[in-house]
């Protein structure tokens, strides 16, 4: 889902040159992930009256105006740097949009975090999709992709978001060790616990098909 790291490497290096042009190419080159993980982490309510565009654009005004900052001081790789900004413009919307007005939106939907929508499964399930196989093969993958996203909308918030970073947006271990704020075992165990609980769930599913 990520840009290659080399590359942006390339880029921050350029930037820190004093290449005016890089940082715009460093910014955009992360628009459309940004906007996939905005727009798969967006509850359905709010999506409602909220355009995914409209907050990535808010994140890469903040990057760029805090990129000399992160020059000075990149902790992490710029990618989850650019995350964390994403992920909290994310809880400032929620927080000022559904929390705010928990009223008059949730007598639009009943709310459920996260987003799980028709349209972030939809997008979801592309990640899944081989070009190469065979249309009987091509059926039971859609059958099975189906089952994959109805088990991740049951299980709790904490297991799904290890599961989005790991599966979804394509994170190492480490990557999300560093997200979670916790050691890389620790990280191991949490995903590993995240698995077990989304195969009891697809195991129910099939369990229930068959009865």
């Amino acid at each position: 889902m990520w840009p290659q790291q080399d590359n942006t490497q390339e880029l921050l290096a350029k930037v820190k040159a004093g290449e005016v042009d890089a940082v715009n190419d460093l910014i955009e080159r992360h628009r459309t992930p940004l906007r996939r993980l905005v727009h798969l982490r967006l509850d359905q309510a709010l999506a409602r009256r909220l355009d995914a565009s409209d907050i990535v654009q808010d994140v890469m005004l903040e990057a760029t105006g805090r990129l000399d900052d992160y020059l000075k001081d990149p902790r992490i790789p710029f990618h989850l740097w650019l995350r964390q900004l994403a992920q909290d413009h994310i809880i400032d919307m929620h927080r000022r949009h559904r929390l705010a007005q928990r009223r008059s939106v949730d007598r639009e939907q009943s709310l459920q975090a996260p987003a799980g929508d028709k349209d972030s499964s939809k997008e979801l399930a592309s990640f899944l999709k081989d070009q190469e196989l065979t249309p009987a093969a091509a059926s039971i993958r859609k059958e099975l992709e189906t089952q994959f996203l109805e088990a991740l909308d049951r299980l709790e918030e904490p297991d799904r978001e290890i599961l989005l970073m790991r599966h979804y947006e394509q994170l190492g271990n480490g990557e999300v060790a560093t997200l979670l704020g916790v050691s890389p075992a620790a990280a191991g165990m949490r995903h590993l616990r995240a698995l077990r609980r989304l195969r009891e769930v697809l195991g129910g599913a099939e369990d229930s098909q068959e009865s």
